[in-house]
């Protein structure tokens, strides 16, 4: 899809999203929505790390926590609109990100896992201890009753959220078919022979840590405004660790598409168990469906498509061939 293309898609779905906040009265099926969105976000964030470069990173918590609590920190302070929120949310995690890269990029495999989910324990025990933003008792928040053009604040930051979406995707998808997203696929196939080609893998891997990063920060910037209580358990949540990394491999990591559908599908289950039998079955969910495809279908289901049409072509191919 090219640049215009995408940009005429995603102002019609923005479009779209507006006028479905002008019929539908529901608000459960915003909050269900903006959750499925938040997670495109996450674990489009997370792909570009972990699928294009095959850094797996369970810092995620980390990344989502610092934007929600650098909104929380600009509201007490200054009372900033959300706009500011979302800007300095990602900025924030970006820097994190930058700075987490220098120091933990030079780690591979399971080391470099084991440090990104460290990081996670250590904010949590920082945020767990700063009474400013609350502490362990959590902070409340009152947000506003309404938003220009919608009836709704909750409508209001479904519209936001599937912005972010788009744009996390947009980002994605650019950096994919960029000379960046070469670079990444080098480093994940072999990072010894990009650095003998003369591929500048360091630099490139504190762009992915970084992009990711602000992604990740600028998911969880409405954080605060959505749920109205902010408290360690809530934005350190195991959930984002596991739903950023196992959607992606579901939907396909190797690509931009991938992500979504993995959220799209495993968000919208979870949805649906939470409201019919309880939400305890979230990652039970998660676990029997990532199991099942990596036994199934490794590549995920944009790669298992893939093949499913290779394999047709060549069975048409062989098919012509005899009978000619």
């Amino acid at each position: 899809m090219s640049q215009r293309a995408f940009l005429a898609v995603a102002a019609l779905v923005v479009v779209a999203g507006f006028l479905v906040s002008r019929v539908l009265t529901n608000q459960y099926y915003y909050f269900a929505a903006y959750v499925i969105l938040q997670y495109v976000v996450l674990a489009t964030a997370w792909n570009i790390l972990g699928g294009y470069t095959g850094y797996v990173n369970f810092g995620t918590p980390a990344f989502f926590a610092l934007g929600a609590y650098t909104s929380v920190v600009l509201i007490k302070m200054m009372n900033a609109p959300l706009g500011l929120q979302l800007v300095g949310g990602a900025a924030v995690a970006g820097l994190l990100g930058l700075g987490i890269g220098y120091l933990t990029l030079r780690l591979r495999g399971v080391f470099f896992s084991i440090a990104t989910l460290a990081l996670a324990v250590v904010l949590q025990t920082l945020f767990v201890n700063w009474e400013y933003t609350g502490g362990a008792r959590g902070l409340s928040l009152i947000r506003p009753a309404t938003a220009p053009l919608f009836g709704h604040y909750v409508q209001f930051l479904f519209e936001v959220m599937l912005i972010l979406a788009l744009f996390a995707v947009g980002v994605a998808a650019w950096i994919e078919h960029s000379w960046i997203g070469r670079g990444l696929a080098a480093i994940r196939d072999n990072e010894e022979a990009a650095e003998c080609m003369g591929v500048p893998t360091l630099r490139l891997k504190l762009v992915a840590t970084t992009v990711s990063g602000a992604l990740m920060g600028l998911a969880g910037a409405p954080f605060p405004y959505f749920v109205t209580f902010v408290e360690p358990g809530s934005v350190f949540d195991l959930n984002y660790a596991v739903n950023s990394l196992a959607m992606p491999m579901i939907g396909g990591s190797t690509t931009w598409v991938g992500p979504i559908i993995g959220a799209v599908l495993l968000g919208t289950a979870q949805q649906v168990a939470t409201v019919t039998i309880s939400s305890a079955l979230n990652l039970l969910i998660v676990g029997v469906i990532l199991v099942a495809f990596v036994i199934l279908a490794p590549e995920g289901i944009v790669g298992l498509i893939q093949r499913l049409a290779r394999r047709r072509e060549g069975d048409v191919r062989l098919a012509h061939g005899k009978a000619t």
